[in-house]
């Protein structure tokens, strides 16, 4: 199947979607840096590199299979002030057109799932109809990046459609209750660090706000956390690079200090012994990119990058459904919006 990868990036829906064995035709993508990044990987016939509200893509009408891609999703998390439609950031509208123009098959669209929630309903329920009238029967999950054995606690949202069936999402298979355990951050990342990490270093919290667990919570300052290497890593945020960036607890300082404030010890003061922050490096390696893939420009250009990412293990899984799927008998019943899994 030959498919338009739209909102490329540095190539993680690309990676996963050539693993399961996918032809991209096309890329699109503004950031020149992302460019460069995903032309060391992978050359597809045309390489579109601008504005993607600049582009006609009616010339890949009826010469591809599959559209897919994640639209800026800035203007749906709280991140991002959590402005919706009324963010010019809002890039949704032009991946519906891509689908309106190209006509492929079917679509894989991904977002953040602050697109689903009360505050947007009315928004998304609006793409929605705009999917159905283009002709497509729709699903959608939430899913859970470290449920399908990234190493990594991630909720996105993935929503499909195809032209004469309704996609069936994967079913996890990795947690409590499921044959696969999942997959511990200390898999790839250590006490020795790859890379080189940010010169950023964690200090103490003045007023911590405790959480059950020691590695959450706003006990140091900064948005970085400490990391259970024994679980996955929490989100990794395209904001990393700073004072944001999670961190290795090389003396497992974390737990002890937690134990302290619960039994009501005062708050410490200046810098964290042992800890440092995670490379850009170790970022892709928990957002399951290839072990010697480089990632072109500034330093906070890559951790941007990896951060924006779609972890490719996870695009490849969804690819893998979708490809065997589209192999089997038409789906009967009408085109319809249904809803796979809630928050």
């Amino acid at each position: 199947m030959t498919a338009v990868d739209v909102f490329s990036g540095p190539g993680g829906m690309t990676l996963g979607f050539k693993a399961a064995g996918f032809r991209i035709e096309c890329a699109v993508e503004i950031n020149p840096d992302a460019v460069a990044t995903y032309t060391a990987h992978t050359s597809p016939p045309s390489h579109i590199i601008g504005d993607i509200a600049r582009i006609d893509f009616r010339k890949f009408n009826g010469k591809c299979d599959i559209v897919f891609g994640g639209p800026p999703c800035q203007p749906f998390s709280l991140g991002g002030l959590n402005r919706g439609r009324r963010d010019r950031r809002d890039m949704i509208p032009e991946f519906v057109r891509v689908l309106q123009e190209v006509k492929p098959f079917c679509f894989v669209m991904e977002n953040v799932p602050g697109l689903t929630l009360r505050a947007h309903k009315a928004y998304f329920e609006s793409v929605l109809n705009l999917m159905l009238d283009a002709g497509y029967r729709l699903n959608w999950s939430v899913v859970n990046a470290a449920d399908f054995g990234i190493p990594q606690k991630r909720k996105r949202l993935f929503l499909v459609g195809f032209r004469d069936r309704i996609f069936q999402f994967p079913l996890p298979t990795h947690g409590r209750g499921r044959k696969n355990p999942h997959v511990a951050s200390g898999s790839f990342v250590g006490k020795t660090p790859i890379g080189e990490p940010p010169d950023c270093p964690v200090k103490y919290a003045r007023f911590p706000d405790l959480r059950p667990s020691p590695y959450a919570g706003h006990i140091y300052n900064g948005g970085g956390r400490p990391l259970n290497l024994a679980e996955p890593a929490h989100t990794i945020l395209a904001s990393s690079g700073g004072y944001k960036t999670h961190w290795v607890d090389t003396l497992g300082v974390a737990p002890q200090y937690h134990k302290h404030l619960m039994g009501g010890g005062e708050p410490r003061e200046g810098v964290v012994p042992g800890a440092r922050r995670l490379s850009v490096e170790e970022c892709a390696l928990l957002q399951s990119f290839p072990e010697k893939m480089k990632f072109i420009g500034s330093r906070s250009s890559r951790y941007t990058q990896v951060g924006d990412a779609v972890p490719p293990l996870l695009a490849e899984i969804i690819a893998e459904s979708v490809s065997k799927q589209a192999e089997g008998p038409p789906h009967c019943g009408p085109a319809s919006a249904v809803q796979a899994t809630l928050l």
